[in-house]
């Protein structure tokens, strides 16, 4: 029997109408790789003719960073079809390359350094402001950008270098240590940034949480070096260091 209606489109048309699809889809694929190809084109243009401005003034290092990101296209990383090294590398020399990982090594060298003040976990913020310390020995102005593209340039070594947010203000912090901060211990890290401290008290009254959870998470957080107890008073308060400092 002869179908008609819309089985007979079923039947007709299926085919033609899934290569149409298929060939629409193909064309606008093309499109946007070309488009991206200009816009890459431009950036390269762009990059080449501010490359003093890129390698000498952070904020503008900062707005070339984000354009980068804006069409998907990571400074930093090496190209996956060769091995020419990164985009800033390869346009501009090794200058802006180098300048992130010796960043890099700036950073490791401070996380090391104050490990044992702050458990491994040191602010964006603050490491801005030692690395422009006049008493060190090669202070340099970065921006807090090129901090924290300079940490995730060491993934490479594994896990024990990374960001993290902590509080409402989702502050960024720097974390060097290879254990991982479980919820709980995120949780106090933020509280401690509206007075610098928590209690037991506090932790009850604020989250609900029972003595025995608190005292649990705080006594491991002293035994990493996260927060630093102050027994003096009527209670236990369990500093942050990095807040002390």
């Amino acid at each position: 029997m002869k179908r008609v209606g819309l089985a007979a489109f079923d039947t007709k048309h299926r085919a033609a109408f899934d290569d149409l699809s298929s060939n629409i889809l193909q064309e606008q694929v093309e499109q946007l790789n070309t488009q991206l190809s200009v816009f890459q084109s431009a950036l390269a243009y762009f990059a080449v003719e501010h490359a003093a401005d890129i390698r000498n003034n952070p904020e503008f290092r900062a707005e070339f960073s984000r354009m980068c990101t804006t069409i998907g296209v990571d400074p930093l990383a090496g190209s996956s079809s060769n091995n020419q090294g990164s985009l800033w590398a390869n346009m501009l020399g090794k200058d802006v390359n180098d300048f992130y990982f010796e960043l890099a090594v700036r950073v490791i060298e401070i996380c090391r350094l104050t490990r044992d003040t702050n458990g491994g976990l040191i602010s964006v913020s603050e490491m801005k402001t030692r690395l422009a310390d006049k008493s060190q020995l090669r202070p340099i102005e970065v921006t807090e950008d090129d901090i924290e593209r300079s940490v995730k340039s060491l993934k490479s070594l594994g896990r024990g270098f990374e960001l993290v947010q902590l509080g409402t203000h989702k502050k960024m912090m720097i974390r060097s240590v290879p254990s991982e901060l479980s919820n709980d211990q995120t949780v106090v890290l933020g509280a401690c940034e509206a007075l610098g401290y928590v209690t037991v008290t506090m932790l009850h009254d604020n989250l609900g949480w029972i003595h025995v959870r608190s005292r649990t998470v705080l006594g491991d957080m002293v035994a990493a070096g996260l927060l630093w107890a102050d027994t003096q008073g009527v209670e236990t308060e369990y500093w942050a260091p990095s807040w002390l400092s």
